[in-house]
């Protein structure tokens, strides 16, 4: 049986992996190559990956060569000293680009190396062991039930559900954000906060539709409070719900939210469950309204809905303390 996996021309002798369809060359004493298994296995407890070289580990475990630059213990690539973070291994070769070339091309990701996605008219990169990107659904996914958006980082789920590496100070937030590296591992709301003297806190939310409110609101109202937490100096403040903009006028709060894209893609029932945070925090009643800025439903210029909005809080402000819990969605 294990005679027909030989093949024997002038050059060589060679003996094959037997799984059906498999060219390679069996490993070793085994009857299989590398990627079927076999050759010498990494000895880390459940870990079925290659050991490299004259190591018992695979790359990701130790194993093989390790990029010779100080306080680095990734494996280097190639017949280069270096891992791809240090410039090992093959190179793009675009002019003045020196990132790493994937798969069998020559070029990087983001100049059309390895493979792309398969959606017609998507030139993406193609994501991890899938035909597609992450927009097309490659890639890890979300794990929350019906969430089909991409998991981010190494968890397993999406930034609005969780995933991906979090703000150091608002982490334990149930609104938690992603943390950006521009802001060294914070997010933009919470480094503005704690680093207020910063040049980059200067610039932070500029020219978002979120502070072109903030600045109408002040032009036409006084004492209105932006994009700070709530929450009682009487609990463990584990809500610190934030509102965009808040005033408490007698017992009723009217808040006001800036909700991009009518905030369609986020989940119902969250936000639900935030409106019963808030009101836990306060009991008093609320008045709250959704502004939607963009055109993604209504055409209405920004000008026109800007003007709407002052009128709308000046009418609640006039009626203010009549229901115990009101929701006004403009231009929804």
């Amino acid at each position: 049986m294990l005679q027909k996996h030989f093949i024997k021309n002038k050059k060589y002798n060679k003996r094959l992996c037997n799984e059906p369809d498999c060219s390679s060359g069996a490993r070793g004493k085994t009857d299989k190559c590398i990627l079927h298994g076999g050759g010498k296995r990494c000895n880390e407890p459940d870990c079925g990956a290659s050991a490299q070289g004259k190591t018992d580990k695979c790359k990701k475990h130790g194993g093989g060569k390790r990029c010779n630059e100080p306080d680095c213990g990734a494996s280097a690539q190639g017949k280069t000293d270096k891992c791809v973070l240090h410039g090992g291994g093959k190179r793009c070769i675009e002019p003045d680009c020196g990132a790493s070339a994937r798969g069998k091309t020559n070029k990087c990701v983001l100049h059309g190396g390895g493979k792309r996605c398969n959606e017609p008219d998507c030139s993406a990169s193609a994501i991890g062991k899938t035909d597609k990107c992450k927009k097309h659904g490659g890639g890890k996914r979300c794990n929350e039930p019906d969430c089909g958006a991409s998991a981010q980082g190494k968890t397993d789920r999406c930034a609005k559900h969780g995933g991906g590496k979090r703000c150091p100070n608002c982490i334990d937030w149930p609104d938690s954000r992603i943390g950006k590296s521009k802001y060294d591992g914070y997010c933009a709301t919470c480094f503005k906060v704690i680093f207020p003297d910063d040049e980059r806190s200067k610039v932070v939310f500029i020219h978002t539709k979120e502070i072109m409110v903030r600045n109408i609101i002040n032009k036409n109202f006084d004492g209105f409070i932006h994009d700070t937490p709530l929450y009682t100096g009487n609990c463990d403040c584990t809500h610190r719900r934030r509102i965009d903009h808040r005033k408490l006028i007698g017992n009723t709060i009217l808040a006001i939210e800036t909700d991009e894209f009518g905030h369609r893609d986020y989940n119902k029932i969250d936000e639900e469950i935030r409106y019963d945070d808030l009101y836990m925090i306060h009991s008093g009643k609320w008045i709250f309204i959704r502004f939607n800025p963009d055109s993604n439903v209504s055409k209405v210029d920004i000008d026109r809905k800007l003007a709407k909005l002052i009128k709308t809080m000046k009418k609640c402000i006039e009626r203010i303390n009549i229901d115990l819990v009101e929701i006004i969605k403009l231009y929804y």
